[in-house]
């Protein structure tokens, strides 16, 4: 078997657009551009007022050419050699350069698979610290470096020119003016994400212009920003807004790449997300949500490209240097190591490439000035070729680096590779997506056996997981919902997922759910099942908002948002996957509940402590942050815990705990959480607490409208519905109740 190298200095040829040969070395325009040596950095293109400086890294290339195009990016004009090769990268610098200049690369070196070069100078690449990105990727075979259908398969070399097909590169002024916008900086403890979608985020609402619809002028609109504030969440979490390839795979079926995580670049915004083509809308979204208080976190996939595994096409990284940005498999370098899922990991053990990602952080947090990122897949950020490694460069650089130290770093703490489970693994300054929160918070509700101890422990914060190190209750993400799975709804509608749209025979998607539809599969006009499928949802918002650490509330939740069973729906661009704002009478008692839960969680600092509860009596102070309670009022014993019936317990938070390091006692409200996961009522005693009066009601999920007020005296009892919680607050007898804040 043999292979087509490209030896250093050969003229393989070109096509431009129009379909004529040239020469890689001329010149398609009237004039030659002048060329200086320009700087080694910043990479990317940049404009300094009077011209473009180029720099791109590649450690193996033998030539790299910068491609300028026309307007509408249809002609290429000219091919200039980057005449400067320093510390492994290519530079240069045009006087004649200014912004809105549509330009790519094409990069000579071994197109040698065997040993992990795959350079193809017919091949138009994106640079990938390219600021803007214009145009679609239109799939087409030319887009691979070796010849579909070859029976050398990706040892073939491929002559056709994929510039037709492929996004072209912008140069950017980045000036903006951001006016009276302002840092945000929500503590930690006081943080409730809400996690949406661009553009499933406003498609269907009437209330957005519908020319800037799906778009992040969308975002900026005041009818989604009243919603958020009016909501009471701190934190915009934005799934993917990089610039990302729609596959072909799901073209041919009809279907779309709608989720995003498939990047083609780590700084350009996804182009059919800006409704003005300039990425100032992004900038002004990002005002837009400081000016009312909402922080805006994006949330970004380093750990992969859309270039894909030896078969995938050759877009970016792949033909700039293919050796250096992916983790190779060490004795067969054709092929990759595939931690991710999807064909590739990015490789991080490179310096170049840890450069790229944490320049790409930087970007976003200074430039565009996002507060926080929620990283995909995470731990692969974190491994090493030794497996992962809480102290690997990565990791290290974010915790040193003065700006992204400052940011909130959210870790999806998993990958498909060896040792990737690792939730409560990541180092202090990270907070992590807790799945065991979810499922157990779940499988309660759900009425599964032998679940309470586990229940405790989720609820007030995971310590099992995160007390260490000097970690806080906060480092534990929460969440019932995400965009993977079922909505909240879909959650008590169904006990299966239906998938069938997503066309592959409903294989797709997680089989266990920990779901139940309450008798009936789907939509239901039976009363009785719809009243308790309202319930739930109530009790799963409440245990979210609730429980120590920090919650993260989905999209549409809040007002019982359905996918129709769907809980894959990464290829849904359609009404199966953005959210439905013409809501029933249901969603709008939903919606009223669940701002009411999310103004208790922001009044009683009880809630959301910075500290971890212990339940251990402290002697100075007499007092025990959290005691547990049988419905006689009685502390709970070791058998009441263990026991597989056991679903119903009392959660007595109190407010005299100390609140910090300093040993001296707290003054906030004194709370009670009443949580009973049976199937039948329960009757329980009020308990007697020092130096209170008595407990007044402030959330029962039984209710619908769950309205505040009526007061038990200590010792009296009342009746808990099935299936519900209640939350009490002490009245001291210093006349009045307990402080909040």
């Amino acid at each position: 078997m043999t292979t087509t190298p490209i030896h250093p200095g050969a003229p393989t040829p070109g096509i431009t657009s129009g379909g004529r040969e040239a020469p890689l070395n001329s010149t398609f325009g009237q004039q030659r551009s002048r060329v200086r040596e320009g700087l080694p950095y910043p990479l990317g293109a940049s404009w300094d007022g009077l011209g473009v400086n180029f720099a791109l890294f590649s450690a193996h290339a033998t030539k790299v050419e910068l491609c300028l195009f026309s307007e509408d990016g249809e002609e290429e004009l000219e091919r200039i050699e980057l005449p400067e090769f320093t510390d492994e990268v290519w530079h240069g610098y045009l006087p004649d350069a200014r912004p809105g200049q549509l330009y790519g690369y094409r990069v000579h070196g071994p197109y040698e698979p065997e040993n992990g070069h795959r350079f193809n100078a017919n091949k138009l690449l994106i640079d990938p610290c390219a600021r803007q990105l214009v145009g679609e990727l239109k799939w087409d075979d030319a887009l691979y470096g070796y010849t579909i259908g070859h029976e050398d398969g990706d040892l073939s070399f491929d002559e056709r020119d994929s510039a037709p097909f492929i996004p072209k590169c912008r140069v950017i002024d980045p000036a903006f003016t951001w006016g009276r916008s302002r840092e945000i900086h929500v503590p930690w403890d006081r943080t409730i994400f809400y996690e949406a979608h661009v553009r499933g985020m406003t498609m269907m609402n009437p209330k957005v212009n519908e020319s800037m619809r799906g778009t992040f002028s969308g975002l900026s609109d005041p009818a989604v920003l009243d919603h958020l504030r009016n909501l009471g969440v701190s934190s915009l979490e934005l799934m993917p807004i990089h610039a990302f390839a729609d596959d072909r795979h799901l073209q041919e079926k009809g279907l779309h790449n709608y989720w995003g995580y498939n990047t083609l670049s780590f700084f350009a915004p996804h182009p059919a997300y800006m409704a003005t083509n300039t990425i100032s809308e992004f900038k002004q979204m990002v005002a837009c949500c400081h000016a009312v208080g909402i922080e805006v976190i994006l949330d970004v996939v380093y750990n992969h490209t859309a270039e894909g595994n030896e078969m995938g096409p050759t877009l970016s990284w792949k033909g700039i240097d293919n050796a250096s940005y992916y983790r190779l498999m060490p004795e067969e370098k054709r092929y990759y190591i595939n931690d991710t899922g999807t064909g590739n990991t990015v490789n991080l053990s490179h310096p170049r490439v840890l450069q790229m990602v944490t320049d790409s952080l930087r970007y976003w947090a200074d430039e565009m000035r996002v507060d926080g990122f929620r990283f995909d897949l995470a731990t692969i950020l974190g491994r090493e070729p030794h497996g992962f490694d809480e102290g690997g460069g990565f990791l290290d650089s974010c915790r040193q680096d003065p700006l992204l130290s400052q940011c909130k770093l959210i870790a999806e703490p998993w990958d498909c590779g060896p040792g990737g489970y690792q939730v409560g693994g990541f180092p202090p300054g990270w907070a992590e997506w807790n799945d065991k929160f979810r499922d157990t918070m779940r499988a309660f509700w759900k009425g599964d056996e032998g679940q309470l101890a586990e229940f405790a422990t989720r609820l007030t914060g995971s310590a099992d997981l995160f007390n260490h190190r000097g970690r806080k209750p906060y480092s534990s993400v929460n969440f019932i919902t995400a965009h993977d799975g079922f909505t909240l709804r879909d959650l008590v509608t169904y006990n299966d997922k239906h998938n069938e749209a997503n066309g592959e025979d409903n294989n797709d998607g997680h089989d266990d759910n920990h779901s139940w539809n309450h008798g009936v599969e789907g939509e239901t006009d039976d009363q009785e099942i719809r009243e308790l499928r309202m319930r739930q949802m109530r009790n799963m918002l409440a245990t979210l908002m609730f429980s120590q650490g920090t919650p993260m509330l989905l999209a549409g939740d809040e007002f019982g948002r359905t996918q129709g069973g769907n809980n894959n729906a990464y290829c849904q661009d359609s009404e199966i996957g953005w959210v439905n704002w013409e809501f029933s009478e249901e969603g709008r008692d939903l919606l009223r509940f669940t701002r009411h839960i999310i103004a208790l969680r922001r009044r009683y600092p009880m809630l959301h402590r910075s500290r971890f509860l212990t339940g251990d009596w402290n002697e100075e102070l007499e007092v025990r942050d959290v005691t547990w309670l049988t419905p006689e009022a009685e502390e709970m014993d070791v058998a009441t815990w263990e026991a597989d019936h056991s679903r119903a317990i009392g959660v007595l938070l109190d407010g005299r705990a100390q609140p910090t390091g300093i040993r001296r006692a707290g003054s906030h409200s004194t709370l009670l959480m009443i949580v009973n996961a049976h199937h039948e009522p329960i009757t329980w005693t009020m308990p007697e607490v020092p130096s209170g009066r008595h407990w007044i009601f402030r959330l029962n999920t039984a209710e619908p409208d769950s309205r505040e007020g009526g007061h038990h005296d200590f010792g009296s009892t009342f009746e808990v519905e099935s299936r519900s919680m209640v939350l009490l607050e002490l009245v001291r007898d210093d006349n009045g109740t307990s402080r909040n804040g």
